[in-house]
């Protein structure tokens, strides 16, 4: 059976958030720096024009990860999605960093078979033998997706921050949870587990609904996958990068994207 690799159209879908789509998918918690010895944290995740404005879809959160300072999982508590967002919360019982991510990645693919056009959808380890017998013309896509935000009770630490090698991430060289307006903050993105060199980055302060200026601006990685972002005002903020790579020969197509929400203090 022949199968030609190439880069589906339809793909670009599963692999939202894309800054050029209309609708931006975010995980907002409702506070980044907590003291004590217990505490809780509640999220608001969905898909809307404005960032962390609940106007469009909620967001499935079926690869929700919570990840403790000591790289243990934890459970999230009273998930539920409604119409327009989704709503849980994370229990913090370790001094330390949290890192909240909901991560998404598999194939799309599309076929012949018996004359009609087919489409299938999977686990990287299940395509391409998941196919049916006499399937041609195979065209596939392999997708990720990662939305994610941090959370820290007390003193900050950086032990959550691994890099799986899988699609695109972040690795911050300033901690996400020491971010001051006016104050310089850099980070590092990579390709899996590769500094990923001249993406353009999107940045966007919350609370557009209450002004005309959308305060949207764009930075652009240096060959080592960094950028460096100056806040202009406190407030949450939405990052975003996306990346496609064609197929070449038997290499499968790739689109991936990433997301980071975080709070900027006065």
């Amino acid at each position: 059976m022949k199968k030609t690799i190439t880069l589906l159209a339809f793909a670009a879908a599963l692999a939202a958030p894309m800054a050029a789509q209309a609708h931006r998918a975010w995980m907002a918690p409702t506070s980044t720096s907590l003291s004590g010895n217990d505490a809780w944290v509640g999220f608001d995740a969905g898909m809307s024009n404005g960032v962390f404005i609940p106007d469009h879809a909620a967001m499935r959160m079926n690869g929700l990860v919570v990840t403790a300072p000591d790289g243990s999982a934890v459970q999230p508590e009273h998930l539920m999605q409604g119409q327009y967002r989704t709503t849980f919360d994370v229990h913090l019982t370790q001094n330390g960093t949290y890192k909240v991510a909901n991560v998404m990645n598999g194939i799309m693919a599309s076929y012949t078979l018996n004359g009609e056009q087919k489409r299938w959808r999977g686990s990287a380890a299940e395509f391409p033998s998941a196919l049916p017998q006499g399937a041609t013309n195979v065209q596939a896509t392999r997708t990720s997706s990662r939305i994610e935000t941090f959370v820290t009770l007390n003193n900050p630490t950086d032990t959550v921050f691994t890099n799986a090698r899988d699609g695109l991430e972040m690795i911050p060289v300033t901690h996400p949870n020491d971010l001051v307006a006016g104050e310089p903050a850099t980070f590092k993105l990579s390709k899996d587990g590769l500094p990923a060199a001249g993406l353009e980055v999107t940045v966007a302060r919350g609370g557009l609904r209450y002004r005309d200026n959308p305060e949207e601006s764009t930075v652009t990685t240096g060959v080592d996958g960094a950028f460096t972002v100056t806040w202009p005002e406190a407030g949450l903020y939405w990052l975003n990068a996306s990346v496609r790579t064609a197929a070449e020969g038997d290499t499968i197509a790739s689109n991936a994207s990433y997301v980071a929400v975080v709070e900027v203090l006065p």
